[in-house]
């Protein structure tokens, strides 16, 4: 059955859309706003990955006593 249905597909190659400036421009816009949100999970992910990161490999690496808030150290 599924080979049927298989059978009765047919390949198309797009080679030209045509659509007026304004409405590619108002899309292109709506594009950009729709990812905002996906921009902003993925600075997230990427945000807690660091924090992981620097909290494994900080404290080997010494930066524990990089942030105090007392005077200079010299």
């Amino acid at each position: 059955m599924d080979e049927k249905k298989y059978q009765d597909e047919q390949k198309v190659v797009v080679t030209d859309i045509r659509m007026p400036f304004w409405s590619m421009v108002l899309f292109m816009v709506k594009w950009v706003f729709a990812s905002i949100p996906a921009l902003i999970i993925f600075s997230m992910i990427i945000s807690l990955i660091m924090a992981v990161i620097t909290t494994i490999f900080g404290a080997m690496w010494g930066f524990h006593g990089m942030f105090n808030q007392g005077g200079p150290s010299f």
